[in-house]
């Protein structure tokens, strides 16, 4: 039986309420324990590794990654982009079905599955389609898709427009108890966006995206979910407005979720004004006070997650005019510095809260048996740097697209082991 020892670090489990230095031993891809049984050393294994000023956490779920796979593999494929999650980190992805075609059979969830396993780098769960080919007119094969394995509902890259629609798209996922990742714009409002509708746009000359294109839908899809008692995940939260919505509705006890992106509680608007492709991103960067706003919503638990909305697009898409670039950012290899750098490093959050957004919430929202270190657990682990200083560099990603503003940033903490069922998918070397 192999095992595998960690010894000394800080485990930092939310789910058992765990934040003490201790050792972790597995075996067989599973957690055997984490501490001294009788106050005994654990003793010896087939391979120990001292995390002596390490964090140890459950393994990084990112719920929301764009792996391009099938389609549009000049962007991204789906071993480039699980190469580039367990570098930054992260044991388990949920891809968008955004693909082309789209996830919305039984056969193309069985593809993404195929796909991952031959890659062999970190667990793949797969979001489907809520409507045929993501077009917004017919439901898709709920039932089946679950049964193919299916762990949420999603037409991201553009919102489920019809209200009818989505409401029988919550009736039919509170059957199966899974939540609709929902896009929230109204297009009338956004169509033809670069950016931000503000006072920056207005300086630039370029169309804006106003905020009320956010938080409308997220008040309708609220709503919804209100309605029909089904589960709501709002997908990358930019405004202040919407971040309102969300917690009043949680005071109400709704059923909603929301996750936040780094580079929304990390850039503003005004990064536009250099006109750089790599800064537009659908829902736009918004002003300085939507970023508090977003920051202060994790910190109080209004927004549930952190989620990278990993969005690769090859070199030369990003290389057009800012008005024809494609939106979309990289976020796999940055995200776990800048959650350190932006939340942890300032005081704005602990470990057990930043720990418990990038791995225990995601789990649990898409009914996923991981985000802990509990005996008999997947081995899914990531060790983290908290003080190392790195430089991030695009010529060193993982990933087959560099589209990332935040080339020649230098950012506080790393992940420097990602252990995938027990076994060491990623170290950083050097």
């Amino acid at each position: 039986m192999a095992t595998l020892l960690i010894r000394g670090g800080r485990v930092v489990d939310p789910a058992q309420g765990v934040d003490r230095v201790d050792d972790v031993l597995i075996r067989d891809g599973l957690i055997v324990s984490v501490g001294h049984a009788g106050g005994q050393p654990l003793g010896r294994a087939d391979e120990t590794i001292d995390a002596t000023g390490l964090i140890v956490a459950p393994g990084l779920i990112d719920m929301h990654v764009h792996l391009r796979e099938p389609g549009r593999e000049e962007d991204e494929t789906i071993e480039t982009g699980t190469r580039a999650a367990v570098a930054g980190g992260f044991t388990s992805v949920a891809c968008i079905p955004n693909t082309e075609p789209p996830i919305d059979t039984q056969a193309a969830v069985e593809f993404i599955h195929q796909k991952a396993a031959r890659a062999d780098n970190c667990n793949v769960f797969v979001v489907a389609c809520v409507s045929r080919g993501r077009e917004g007119k017919e439901l898709a094969d709920i039932g089946q898709l679950v049964e193919a394995g299916a762990v949420a509902f999603s037409d991201d890259g553009a919102p489920v427009y019809d209200a009818e629609l989505m409401r029988r798209a919550f009736e039919y996922c509170r059957m199966f108890d899974k939540p609709v990742l929902a896009h929230e714009e109204v297009l009338e409002l956004s169509r033809g966006g670069v950016m931000h509708e503000g006072l920056v746009s207005l300086v630039l000359g370029l169309t804006g995206m106003p905020a009320a294109a956010e938080e409308v839908m997220i008040g309708r899809d609220i709503a919804l979910s209100e309605v029909t008692g089904g589960r709501l995940h709002v997908m990358h939260v930019s405004t202040a407005g919407g971040v309102a919505l969300i917690r009043e509705a949680k005071r109400r006890g709704a059923r909603v979720t929301a996750e936040a992106c780094p580079h929304h509680f990390t850039l503003t608007d005004e990064n536009l004004r250099g006109f750089d492709a790599n800064f537009k991103m659908s829902p736009p960067l918004r002003t300085a006070a939507d970023v508090e706003a977003i920051i202060a919503g994790l910190v109080d638990g209004t927004i549930d997650c952190i989620a990278t909305d990993h969005a690769p697009h090859a070199r030369e898409k990003k290389m057009l005019e800012l008005d024809r670039a494609p939106f979309g950012i990289l976020g796999l290899e940055t995200a776990v510095g800048l959650a350190v750098t932006r939340l942890i490093v300032p005081g704005r959050i602990g470990w057990p809260r930043l720990i418990e957004a990038l791995s225990t919430l995601p789990a649990r929202i898409l009914g996923l048996s991981r985000g802990t270190l509990r005996p008999g657990a997947a081995a899914d682990i990531t060790l983290i740097d908290p003080n190392l200083s790195w430089r991030v560099d695009v010529r060193q990603f993982h990933s087959k697209s560099v589209n990332t503003p935040f080339d020649g940033w230098t950012l506080q903490g790393r992940a420097v082991v990602t252990i995938v069922g027990g076994r060491v998918k990623h170290r950083l070397v050097g």
